[in-house]
């Protein structure tokens, strides 16, 4: 597979995946794989292009699960974001139970966090109540 290694540094395929393969590409490396094996005993093509798929198959997943993970991170800083002047309740990152107003989302690699005016700082996963601050009335002393 020495073959392949030298086409694919030669296309830029080794640095962007297999996914960057061109067909040109592929058919470099396949006809490459068959000029360098022995007339005696030839190669098995067959397997060549299945190994050849199921890297491309493979690349083409991880692809894939990167664009998702990028798409759910977007989606969940735009819903934390809307959330910006709502009152909301939930689990501090200190592990304390709050509720106040969210001033800001702070984007973090585990996700966004919910500022809020009292300082507690909540992960978007742990607010199990928003509300709209006009519907918000504080409890007043009179009863």
């Amino acid at each position: 597979m020495s073959a392949i290694g030298a086409i694919a540094g030669g296309t830029g395929a080794s640095q962007s995946g297999f996914s960057g393969l061109s067909s040109d590409d592929f058919m470099k490396i396949v006809l490459e794989e068959l000029g360098q094996q022995d007339p005696l005993e030839p190669s098995d093509t067959g397997a060549l292009l299945d190994q050849l798929a199921s890297i491309r198959a493979i690349q083409a997943d991880v692809d894939l699960e990167s664009s998702l993970k990028s798409l759910v991170s977007q989606n969940e800083l735009a819903s934390a974001t809307g959330m910006i002047g709502r009152v909301v309740s939930g689990v501090s990152e200190t592990a304390q139970r709050t509720a106040d107003v969210v001033i800001s989302v702070s984007k973090t690699g585990d996700g966004p966090i919910l500022n809020l005016a009292n300082g507690q700082r909540v992960r978007i996963g742990q607010v199990d109540e928003v509300v709209s601050e006009e519907l918000f009335t504080p409890p007043t002393g009179d009863a």
